[in-house]
C-alpha cells in the first residue's frame, strides 16, 4: 500500500540501553515478548474502514503498541522521575501513584522518584510546596484512599518556570496525571523541553471522570463513579416510590459529556428519565420532558430523573460565562432549576408531588477505586512507564480497541468525546429508561 497512516510518537533519540527486563525475544516460547516499534493497534476495526482503506491503497490509521521495549534511551540507575497530579479529583489517582513507583522502583532499578504537591503549582518554586520523596514503602498502601496522596491544584502556571524546575533538579522523566487541561499542560512541557534540546520526556496518563477523552476507550475512575451513583440511584428510587406522585433528581458529573449518567441509568435500571449534555430537551409543550413526566406520574406514581450537570444548560438565561482556574466554563446548576420547574408545572395542576433533589458529586468524586478500576490504573502506569523509559515523550497512554496503546498528546485534546446519540450505547439508555427518544 502507497499511503501510510502510522500515528508516530515523538523520542528523545536513539534507544541503546538493554532493558533490565528479563523478556522472551523469540515467539512460541509461552513467554511474554518485547514490544517492537512496528507492532501497531488500528484505529478503526470495522469492515468498512478496512476496505475503504483498500480501494484506496492505502494503510489504516494505527497507533503504536503500548509495552515494554528491549532497549532503553535513559539508564535507570541515573534516572530522575517526577510525578504530578492536577485538576479535579477522580477515583484511581492513588492507584496510578503507587503502580508508578512500584514499576520504575522494582522493574528498572530507577531509585530517585519524587513527588510534585499541588498541582503545576508544586513546580512554581516561588510557591514554596518542596517536593516530596516517593519509595516503594511510603506508597504501598495509597490506593486504598481516594484524593491524591500528592495534592492537586487548578490552573496554568509559567511553562518557562516549570522546565526550569525540572532541568534544575536534573528530572528525566514527568509523569502527569489530568485531564484535557492538564495534557495540554504536559504537551506545553514537551515543547519548551524540545526548543531548549533538553533530554526530558513528558508523559500525560488520562485522568477525567467524565470520560471525555477523544480516541481512547475510557478513562481511570469513570468506572468507580457511576458503581458508586447506582446505589445513591437506588435510594433515590426509594424516596421516590416511598411519597404518592415522588420525584427524585439526581445531578451526576458530566460537564460536557454524559457518559457517567447514562451509564448509571442503564446499570441501575429505575431511571426513568436520562438528562445529557449532548441532547436538546424542551420542559413545556406536547411531547415534551414535562408532559412526558406528567404521563410517567400519572402511570406509576413515582419517577427517577438522572441528569448529568452540564445538562439543560440552554434552559437558562444567557449571560456571561464564568470559568473556572483551569478554563471550564462553571454550569449553572440544572438539577435545583428542573426542581423548581417541575414544582412550578405541577402547582398548576391537580397532581400534586414531592420532589427530593440529590447532588453526590462530591462524595463520588472522592471515593477509592474500584477492583475494576484498581486494574485498569495498574496497567496504565505500567504501560506509560515503559514508554517513558524507552525515551518516547509528548504521549498518553490509553486502551483503544481493548488494547493498549501510545497516542500523541496532541491527537487527543482536539476535541472531547461525547455521547454519539444515533449509537447503540445511547439507544441502550434510552431503553432502559423508557423515555421517549426525544423530547424537542
Amino acid at each position: 500500500m502507497n499511503s501510510e497512516k502510522k500515528i508516530e510518537l515523538q523520542t528523545l533519540g536513539a534507544a541503546t540501553i538493554p532493558s533490565p527486563l528479563h523478556l522472551s525475544k523469540t515467539t512460541g516460547d509461552r513467554l511474554y515478548k518485547f514490544i517492537e516499534e512496528n507492532d501497531r493497534v488500528l484505529a478503526d476495526v470495522s469492515l468498512q474502514s478496512f476496505n475503504a482503506c483498500m480501494q484506496n491503497n492505502e494503510q489504516p490509521a494505527c497507533f503504536e503498541k503500548a509495552g515494554p521495549r528491549e532497549k532503553l534511551f535513559f539508564d535507570p540507575k541515573n534516572t530522575t522521575v517526577a510525578i504530578v497530579t492536577c485538576g479535579g479529583l477522580c477515583p484511581g489517582i492513588n492507584n496510578v501513584i503507587r503502580s508508578l513507583v512500584m514499576a520504575l522502583h522494582y522493574f528498572y532499578g530507577v531509585k530517585r522518584i519524587i513527588g510534585i504537591p499541588y498541582g503545576y503549582e508544586g513546580l512554581n518554586p516561588e510557591l514554596g510546596h518542596g517536593f516530596r520523596e516517593l519509595t516503594p514503602d511510603k506508597v504501598k498502601d495509597i490506593h486504598e484512599f481516594g484524593g491524591t496522596v500528592l495534592g492537586s491544584s487548578r490552573g496554568a502556571q509559567s511553562v518557562e518556570k516549570m522546565v526550569n524546575t525540572l532541568a534544575t533538579h536534573n528530572i528525566d522523566i514527568l509523569f502527569a496525571i489530568g485531564g484535557d487541561g492538564t495534557l495540554k499542560g504536559v504537551n506545553a512541557i514537551g515543547e519548551e523541553i524540545e526548543k531548549r534540546n533538553l533530554k526530558i520526556a513528558a508523559v500525560g496518563i488520562p485522568k477525567t471522570i467524565d470520560n471525555d477523552i477523544d480516541l481512547i476507550d475510557k478513562s481511570f475512575g469513570f468506572e468507580t463513579a457511576f458503581d458508586v451513583a447506582t446505589p445513591i440511584i437506588r435510594d433515590a428510587h426509594n424516596e421516590a416510590t416511598g411519597a404518592y406522585n415522588g420525584v427524585s433528581i439526581v445531578k451526576l458529573m458530566g460537564r460536557d459529556s454524559g457518559f457517567i449518567a447514562a451509564s448509571a441509568a442503564i446499570a441501575m435500571p429505575v431511571v426513568n428519565f436520562v438528562l445529557v449534555p449532548e441532547m436538546d430537551f424542551r420542559l413545556e409543550g406536547e411531547n415534551k420532558f414535562l408532559e412526558a413526566l406528567k404521563n410517567r406520574l400519572e402511570l406509576k406514581h413515582h419517577a427517577v430523573i438522572v441528569v448529568a450537570e452540564g445538562a439543560g444548560q440552554h434552559l437558562f438565561e444567557t449571560g456571561d460565562k464564568v470559568v473556572d482556574a483551569s478554563g471550564n466554563v462553571k454550569h449553572k446548576d440544572i438539577g435545583l432549576l428542573l426542581k423548581e420547574r417541575i414544582k412550578a408545572y405541577f402547582d398548576d395542576t391537580s397532581l400534586k408531588t414531592t420532589i427530593k433533589y440529590i447532588d453526590p458529586s462530591y462524595i463520588i468524586r472522592s471515593a477509592p477505586a474500584n477492583a475494576n478500576d484498581s486494574l485498569f490504573c495498574n496497567r496504565l502506569a505500567y504501560h506509560a512507564v515503559h514508554g517513558a523509559m524507552a525515551g518516547k515523550t509528548k504521549f498518553v497512554v490509553g486502551r483503544l480497541n481493548n488494547r493498549f496503546v501510545y497516542l500523541p498528546i496532541s491527537k487527543v485534546v482536539n476535541k472531547r468525546k461525547k455521547i454519539n446519540l444515533g449509537g447503540e450505547f445511547w439507544f441502550a439508555a434510552l431503553q432502559s429508561t423508557g423515555q421517549p427518544f426525544s423530547m424537542l
